[in-house]
């Protein structure tokens, strides 16, 4: 299995590096009708680094609250109507926040140039046209959104990314000092994140030497934030949480994620939880799958006092617990990764179910 992927044009990492946004843009800001259009996460509306943002007059800029739903079809396809009808073809898209805002630049970005729902493109390689140039501003880290291939959204019948080469962002601001006052619980669920991509990638059937190298070091990473010495939100660990979900990212692009990603889709599908959270819930209740990993990750949680809910299921009732096998079920690419080019002949919407009870 080869795959040819586009990874980001241009990076700059660094801390004060999102002082450089300003002369990166104005290479750009000649192109179609000359203005940006800002997607930020509303948690900056009327704070300092809102304040920061470079934009010119002729600019837009949209605070937008993804909590507690992530990003959904509906939502990428008013923000394109909406923006094309007032200004026209913006000469580019920057995010400022977490993976949902990012993921809305990245579609948003590509819906600019691709006529319809955006509905049409969820799936692999079903964008028909390159988007307009786009950049990505993590502020917290773990999601992987800033090197992905896929925009993940939310549609009316299932939970599926725009994924194609043009999703990758054109350029990505890595800058630590935007990650420091992410809050403790988010910060431990989005490296988490980034831990189960590595897990995931490294154990399933897809893998290879060159996604192995990137999980291989952002696992090294990782461990470090949550369980060395000096373990904790800190600015050495910030700037090492960061460049792990780069690397995490990219492992899994080159390799692909599992049955706890597949089980987090159904559970922010139907139950609207939130990915990060979703992934912690589903991880520790597969030890049969991630046994080693699934052993190392409660440590993570015993260190940094995180206490996740049991016996959920219980309240569940047998037709959510359906509709999240059923969503579960419809991700081919990450079964096929878990259990084999078989997996069909081994798992079951039924089987599926069974692994939801046990939550």
């Amino acid at each position: 299995m080869h795959k040819n992927f586009k990874n980001i044009e241009k990076v700059v990492f660094g801390r004060g590096s999102f002082s450089m946004m300003e002369s990166i843009l104005a290479e750009k800001r000649n192109e179609n009708n000359r203005f940006f259009l800002f997607v930020v996460d509303h948690y900056f509306k009327g704070k300092e680094l809102g304040k920061k943002i470079p934009a010119k007059p002729e600019d837009i800029i949209k605070f937008i609250d993804v909590d507690p739903y992530e990003p959904t079809t509906g939502q990428i396809d008013s923000l394109r109507d909406e923006v094309m009808k007032a200004n026209g073809l913006p000469a580019g898209v920057v995010g400022i926040g977490g993976g949902s805002i990012l993921d809305i630049a990245k579609a948003v970005s590509l819906m600019f140039t691709n006529g319809g729902s955006s509905t049409l493109y969820q799936g692999l390689n079903l964008i028909k046209k390159p988007g307009i140039y786009h950049l990505g501003v993590p502020t917290i880290s773990g999601t992987g959104a800033e090197c992905s291939t896929t925009a993940v959204l939310t549609g009316p019948t299932k939970k599926l990314g725009l994924k194609c080469e043009w999703t990758v962002f054109n350029q990505v601001i890595l800058d630590p000092e935007l990650i420091a006052t992410v809050p403790e619980d988010k910060w431990f669920y989005t490296g988490m994140d980034t831990y189960i991509h590595c897990i995931e990638s490294e154990t399933g059937t897809l893998n290879n030497t060159f996604s192995h190298a990137y999980a291989e070091q952002a696992l090294k990473l990782c461990r470090d934030v949550y369980l060395g010495d000096n373990a904790g939100q800190n600015p050495e660990n910030d700037d090492k949480l960061m460049v792990a979900s780069l690397m995490g990212g990219l492992s899994l692009t080159y390799s692909e994620v599992g049955v706890c990603h597949a089980l987090s889709y159904g559970l922010s599908k139907i139950l609207g939880e939130k990915h990060c959270y979703a992934n912690c819930l589903a991880f520790q209740h597969l030890e049969d799958f991630y046994g080693e990993g699934l052993n190392e990750f409660r440590k993570m949680l015993n260190k940094h006092q995180i206490s996740l809910p049991q016996g959920l299921s219980k309240n569940w009732t047998d037709e959510q617990i359906t509709a999240m096998a059923e969503v579960a079920y419809n991700l081919p690419h990450m079964w096929n990764h878990a259990i084999g080019p078989d997996w069909r002949e081994k798992v079951t919407v039924d089987s599926i179910k069974e692994l939801y009870k046990r939550m």
